[in-house]
């Protein structure tokens, strides 16, 4: 749905909404920018060049796309937390023919302990929350991320006083898309879904799981991917959400 047609309906939508639930990674913590600094420090830090890895642009991408894929596979209950968060490094390490398992844990363990230190932000992510608290919007978190790591990166960023509520997908025991992570929010905040609404940049985990579980939906399409999804709302920039609410 272009975003031009949703606006065309905002007037009509936009008083109903008193509960706004918000994703974490990706739309409002920027977690590219964030995850390259802190695997920098770990590049320099450990000696990965002298190790082998003589690319440190070619290590990162290399790592997004490992964490992408395991991702998914844990959204999909396929692997374990404890599993995704060092095979991302062995993985990733074994791109560059370095099968050193003591090596992966060890980047797993301070990359865990330096990322949610960081505190990049979507471009207008602190204005745009002050704009809605300003507006009396009840807003919480809906994050497949870890507990206490999600704690963190919110405290850091100076972003978490604005949340009443966060459900990571460990206090909630499911997982976006699961309709049950949604369940358990809105019965939580004791919110009316018709009076809610998702708003996340993973078209699957964020909009069509919140669809699936009768809940309007922003889809927040940072990098403009292409899709034939049609979400209640698509946004460009976090600005835009202005036009919505």
């Amino acid at each position: 749905m272009p975003f031009a047609y949703c606006r065309f309906a905002v007037s009509f939508v936009q008083m109903n909404y008193k509960h706004l639930f918000f994703d974490l990674d990706h739309t409002l913590w920027d977690f590219d920018a964030n995850a390259k600094l802190t695997l920098l420090d770990l590049y320099q830090t450990l000696g990965l060049k002298e190790k082998g890895v003589d690319d440190f642009e070619v290590f990162y991408t290399n790592y997004l796309e490992h964490n992408q894929t395991l991702w998914a596979k844990y959204r999909q209950g396929l692997i374990h937390q404890a599993e995704l968060r060092v095979k991302r490094m062995r993985l990733t390490l074994l791109d560059f023919k370095i099968g050193d398992d003591v090596l992966a844990e060890t980047m797993s363990k301070r990359f865990l302990e330096l990322l949610p230190t960081r505190n990049a932000l979507f471009p207008y992510a602190v204005e745009i929350l002050d704009y809605l608290a300003n507006k009396n919007y009840r807003m919480h978190l809906i994050t497949n991320g870890f507990e206490e790591v999600q704690h963190h990166k919110s405290n850091n960023s100076k972003i978490s006083h604005y949340f009443e509520e966060v459900f990571t997908s460990e206090r909630c025991m499911s997982l976006k898309p699961n309709k049950e992570i949604f369940d358990f929010a809105l019965a939580f905040t004791k919110a009316d879904p018709t009076e809610s609404i998702m708003l996340g940049d993973d078209l699957e985990a964020d909009v069509i799981g919140a669809s699936k579980a009768g809940l309007d939906q922003v889809y927040v399409n940072h990098s403009k991917k292409s899709h034939d999804f049609a979400p209640t709302f698509e946004v460009f920039s976090l600005k835009e959400l202005e036009e919505i609410f």
